[in-house]
């Protein structure tokens, strides 16, 4: 699924079953050891498959740890995400020459059912426009997609800043026609080879259950 949505020069590998766990690196599963099973191994197996992409740069096989912010710490040069959600794991990478950062998440395709939930991580304006699609395509979770999304632009954004971006501090635009998304930022943005980023473009995928979302900000 995740190669649909972020194509060459970023790679990708997915899975949709979890690898047993002594295929962890010691290293990995020490930060795990006291978790529950199924920690465990999604925490694994989401490490097996960013090991698959960095392959496809002919990076040897290594442990893949969390650093400040718990966001992965990638081999010098590169640049990824990672997600796992119930039943799906994901990894994309890409050399930083291409790509300056990258987000991607998955999530189960179900509504959100608790209303408190869905206001503490969406806007009003957000809220309004969730109604207004689910009256043209109810069959889609909106809400789901549009939490999502933000998750994906908050791991594009975080390697930029190093800061937390709140659920309120960006604005969402869902376009169904070609399943894509912007996100405007409501407090200042990164500044990338000089130019201050406002908005966040990223596109979503629905298939399998799952609602895959991923935002790319190019070199």
């Amino acid at each position: 699924m995740i190669e649909k949505l972020l194509p060459p020069p970023i790679a990708t590998a997915e899975s949709f079953h979890d690898d047993p766990l002594s295929e962890m690196y010691p290293e990995e599963f020490a930060l795990v050891a006291e978790s529950v099973p199924h920690r465990q191994r999604e925490f694994g197996t989401v490490r097996n498959c960013a090991r698959r992409a960095l392959g496809t740069f002919g990076i040897a096989p290594g442990p893949v740890l969390p650093g400040p912010g718990r966001a992965p710490i990638w081999p010098e040069g590169i640049v990824g995400a990672m997600t796992h959600c119930t039943g799906y794991r994901c990894a994309a990478v890409a050399r930083a020459t291409d790509i300056r950062s990258l987000g991607v998440d998955a999530e189960p395709h179900a509504r959100i059912d608790d209303p408190g939930v869905l206001e503490l991580v969406s806007l009003p304006e957000e809220r309004a426009q969730i109604a207004q699609l689910s009256r043209h395509q109810p069959e889609i979770c909106w809400d789901r997609l549009i939490f999502s999304a933000k998750e994906s632009v908050y791991k594009a954004w975080y390697p930029l800043t190093g800061r937390w971006l709140g659920f309120e501090d960006a604005h969402l635009t869902l376009d169904p026609t070609n399943a894509s998304f912007t996100a405007r930022l409501l407090v200042p943005g990164p500044v990338v080879d000089g130019r201050s980023l406002g908005e966040f473009n990223g596109r979503w995928l629905i298939g399998a259950g799952l609602v895959v979302t991923a935002v790319t900000i190019p070199a």
